[in-house]
């Protein structure tokens, strides 16, 4: 009998969202939900269906790997309050990956640098640098940012490619010219995430389900029209 540690997977930071099973390093099930945001609707009863399709309890799942972005803001309340919720009820690990280092991860070997862009909304991007190098292979070389297209267009790094949800999202922004990294890399993929959130389970790493919280630089629309309203009496 395998006594690999069975594992959850919810990447909720985007458009679609995914949801998997595995079994140490072997991808079990997988699902892509609709890409109409209705993680909330959608999320608990796939992962229900996942677990009954391979014949298992939540109890027995020993990790949940969730990404806590940066990403949208209501997919990553939703699955990072669904992975907190799970944990708390059955005692599994939780383990959280951030969004923009598993896509740098995911960049192609011969590039040395990469830029990962998230969508900010308005003129903005999400952006943070990372660099080939360290045990795990990638480091980042500046911290995770809020910046207009036009301020890290004058200060990134002449070398250095682009990755990342941003760069469909500010198609119409970006200038002719730039080194992409291809579509299907610029999202997490399923594999590398269970290759990351695996190793820190096997390094004995664990995250706080009291005091982790989702990468998320700025108030939600709804924060921001209420600060509007607030400020404007």
């Amino acid at each position: 009998m395998s006594t690999a540690p069975r594992l959850l997977l919810l990447e909720t930071s985007g458009r679609p969202a995914l949801v998997a099973l595995a079994q140490g390093e072997e991808l079990c099930a997988q699902r892509w939900l609709d890409d109409s945001r209705r993680h909330a609707r959608d999320l608990a009863p796939t992962v229900a269906e996942l677990l009954q399709g391979q014949g298992w309890h939540a109890r027995e799942l020993e990790a949940v790997i969730v990404g806590r972005g940066p990403g949208s803001y209501t997919g990553l309340r939703v699955g990072l309050m669904s992975a907190k919720a799970l944990c708390y009820a059955t005692g599994c690990a939780l383990l959280a990956l951030e969004t923009f280092a598993v896509i740098a991860t995911q960049t192609p070997v011969e590039i040395r640098e990469v830029d990962v862009l998230g969508d900010a909304q308005q003129d903005k991007v999400y952006v943070q640098s990372f660099q080939r190098g360290g045990s795990t292979g990638w480091e980042a070389s500046s911290a995770l940012a809020i910046q207009s297209v036009a301020e890290w267009l004058q200060t990134r790094r002449p070398g250095a490619w682009v990755s990342g949800p941003g760069v469909n999202a500010k198609a119409n922004l970006l200038p002719a010219g730039l080194s992409v990294v291809e579509e299907r890399l610029r999202s997490p993929q399923v594999d590398r995430l269970l290759q990351m959130g695996l190793a820190r389970y096997l390094a004995g790493e664990r995250d706080d389900l009291w005091a982790l919280e989702p990468l998320y630089l700025r108030p939600s629309a709804a924060e921001e029209q209420w600060q509007r309203r607030t400020t404007s009496r």
